[in-house]
């Protein structure tokens, strides 16, 4: 999944493809890189980021999704506001991916239900101005899947398909730090949920305090792309169904070389595939063989 931000203030590339014409250019290079989704978001989840009126994230996804979903490329809309998801599905998005997993508005599951596409519910405590004050965890791998389980029975509750859904850990959300890494390397217990699961980690603060110099100073964002292809290597190996990216191209080779190694292990009867999809997952997406993206 290529990230597509249509934003003067993302904390890792804002303001580069803010105008319409160059985030459509940008999704295409993107995708020409190997990207099986375009995920196209028009307001900034930065740690501090103040939301954004919701006339001006319609006017800078719409038109980017529509020409996009024109060129054959399957897009997704980052969005946390029901109406947002709603005419961007009439656009062309085949997935709403929602960073705070139904909470941030009641009307979401009900359209998702209505509208049947593909949801990525992400692990959510609160808005991008409060979010850090929330990192309290008795256990972080524990307590995000019992959350993530606890916001499946309120989407089924409300009409949305067990199918329709994939889960994501929401790495630096209410996560800073170090709580990220158990999440990564127990992406088998969000697994046991049944749901294909989706990692986001492309240039977080916590890779990024990963590779700080000896000053303490944190790399900044775009120093982080060898990282992220690091982890989403070991993500797809651990079966992530999905890996979320700014840097498309050294992830994409990654993700190849575990599904060619992934291939060859399959010769062996004991070893099962990497990851399945299934129903509106295949469908949204064309994949049906159960590689990860």
């Amino acid at each position: 999944m290529g990230v597509v931000n249509v934003t003067p203030d993302s904390f890792s590339d804002g303001g580069e493809w803010f105008e319409p014409a160059a985030a459509v250019a940008h999704g295409r290079r993107l995708r020409a890189e190997g990207a099986d989704i375009l995920d196209v978001g028009g307001e900034s989840t930065r740690p501090g980021a103040a939301r954004v009126p919701v006339e001006d994230e319609l006017a800078r996804v719409l038109p980017v999704i529509e020409a996009l979903a024109r060129d054959g490329a399957v897009v997704s809309v980052d969005t946390t506001r029901a109406v947002v998801a709603e005419r961007a599905v009439a656009s062309g998005a085949r997935l709403v991916n929602d960073v705070s997993g139904g909470l941030a508005d009641p009307r979401m599951a009900e359209v998702v239900a209505r509208t049947g596409v593909a949801y990525v519910c992400m692990h959510w405590r609160g808005h991008a101005d409060v979010m850090d004050s929330l990192e309290v965890y008795d256990d972080v791998v524990a307590d995000v899947r019992d959350e993530l389980a606890a916001r499946m029975v309120d989407l089924r509750a409300a009409g949305v398909r067990a199918e329709q859904i994939v889960l994501d850990p929401g790495l630096g959300f209410s996560k800073a730090g170090t709580a990220n890494w158990p999440l990564l390397s127990h992406l088998g217990t969000l697994r046991t949920l049944g749901r294909p699961v989706l990692v986001g980690a492309s240039r977080k603060r916590f890779l990024g305090h990963l590779l700080a110099g000896p000053d303490g100073v944190l790399a900044p964002p775009a120093a982080r792309d060898a990282a992220t292809a690091a982890v989403s290597t070991l993500a797809a190996a651990a079966g992530a169904w999905c890996v979320r990216v700014h840097a498309v191209q050294a992830t994409a080779d990654a993700v190849r070389v575990v599904a060619a190694w992934d291939g060859a292990r399959a010769v062996d009867s004991t070893a099962g595939p990497v990851s399945t999809q299934d129903e509106t997952v295949q469908e949204a997406f064309g994949d049906d063989e159960g590689s990860t993206t």
